[in-house]
């Protein structure tokens, strides 16, 4: 079984408001409903990551003359 971490936070009135309403719409609890935000929020973020990664090596591999598999597998073998 997993454990919880308790941990206080603040917020502004409009979000505390946003956060019960989206509880009640979603019949979830707070807590619930922060895990999910929390959550999407890491998503985007590693996939932003990924992305400049990504972005990154595709930039070293053009410097090289490697755009396609065939420049890959002859960089490789050469």
């Amino acid at each position: 079984m997993a454990t919880a971490v308790k941990k206080t936070i603040s917020l502004p009135p409009d979000l505390a408001g946003e956060i019960e309403m989206i509880a009640e719409a979603e019949g979830k609890t707070l807590s619930a409903v922060v895990q999910d935000a929390l959550r999407a929020t890491r998503k985007e973020r590693l996939k932003r990551e990924f992305y400049q990664i990504q972005d990154y090596w595709s930039r070293k591999a053009k410097e090289k003359g490697i755009l396609t598999e065939k420049d890959l597998e002859r960089y490789l073998k050469g």
